[in-house]
């Protein structure tokens, strides 16, 4: 079954489902994130977990942490772009961590076309 939502998604990834089929919009989020090379994506990545826990402190705190969230966000969308980086945030926050991004890029791109991506971990 294809996913489509950034949920189903995290729930896959912290699953570690060996394959993982990716569909519509969300397929080509992922392509994107894959793609990012090395040092970007250390600088996105680090932006985005300090989006992630700053989100997640703020539902824990009533939005009193926010601040955070808002100063590392243009790193992460410098590098990933802004639909990019909101579907990688999405992830992270279902996910509970950017543990889950990390781990999608342990994954290899069986095929994409049609709108459907088919990755098979390694």
């Amino acid at each position: 079954m294809a996913i489509g939502t950034n949920k189903d998604l995290a729930d896959a990834l912290k699953r570690g489902d060996d394959y993982i089929e990716v569909e519509g919009d969300l397929a080509t989020k992922v392509v994107r994130i894959r793609a990012t090379g090395k040092v970007a994506w250390a600088i996105a990545i680090a932006a985005i977990a300090i989006v992630v826990v700053a989100t997640i402190a703020a539902i824990a705190t009533g939005g009193t942490s926010e601040v955070a969230a808002v100063a590392a966000a243009p790193a992460a969308l410098a590098v990933l772009g802004g639909p990019t980086t909101y579907a990688a945030i999405a992830v992270a926050v279902a996910a509970g961590g950017v543990g889950a991004l990390t781990s999608l890029r342990e994954y290899k791109e069986v095929s994409h076309s049609n709108g459907l991506l088919i990755l098979k971990k390694r």
